[in-house]
């Protein structure tokens, strides 16, 4: 896993999915170091952006999911411009541009049925991601350890709502767990431990 990354889901294995503008401050007072920013329309990304970078948060950019901004190559570069560290996107193509700009990627891969989970398999080995964002968590353990294997490193997203998610997640081989909930956004892995709330 790439040594950013591994850095920054050291202390809190738990990364934050920020939905919206209003989430933001969340965020900025949590200890988890890592998030996705969704459903943020492009005229604030560089704001917001600016901001987190400021405090020490890594930043991905989910490309699919901000009004407004494109997901070709214009897209990612803009993305790259404005300061993000990273992208996430269920496409091949901008992980590939976001390669190739040196940024960090996130695949984000939605696994329905065994047809869905062998194209998953083939866009990511495509892709090369940094980290696969593997959806929903709850499906990870009828994968098999070829299956998650390939997906390595991953981040369990979806139906993440409390720690047991978290742990369970991290049980089943994710480097994070993903959650939209900030109660999960400061849970260390030293209080996973000891169960202290």
């Amino acid at each position: 896993m790439n040594e950013k990354i591994t850095a920054a889901f050291e202390d809190v294995p738990v990364c934050a999915s920020v939905v919206g503008v209003a989430k933001v401050p969340d965020f900025v007072a949590a200890a988890s170091r890592v998030g996705i920013l969704a459903s943020v329309p492009v005229g604030q990304l560089p704001k917001i952006v600016a901001a987190l970078a400021g405090r020490d948060k890594l930043v991905f950019v989910n490309i699919d999911s901000c009004p407004g901004l494109a997901t070709d190559r214009a897209g990612v570069d803009f993305l790259q411009e404005i300061g993000a560290a990273g992208v996430v996107s269920t496409r091949v193509a901008p992980i590939e541009r976001a390669r190739a700009l040196s940024m960090l990627t996130m695949h984000k891969v939605f696994v329905t049925d065994r047809s869905n989970l062998n194209r998953s398999l083939e866009a990511v080995k495509r892709s090369g991601p940094d980290l696969v964002e593997l959806m929903p968590a709850p499906i990870i353990p009828w994968m098999s350890a070829a299956a998650r294997e390939v997906m390595s490193p991953f981040v369990a997203a979806g139906f993440v709502t409390d720690r047991d998610g978290v742990a369970h997640s991290l049980a089943m081989g994710a480097a994070a767990a993903a959650s939209s909930d900030p109660g999960l956004w400061s849970l260390t892995r030293s209080r996973l431990r000891t169960g202290e709330e």
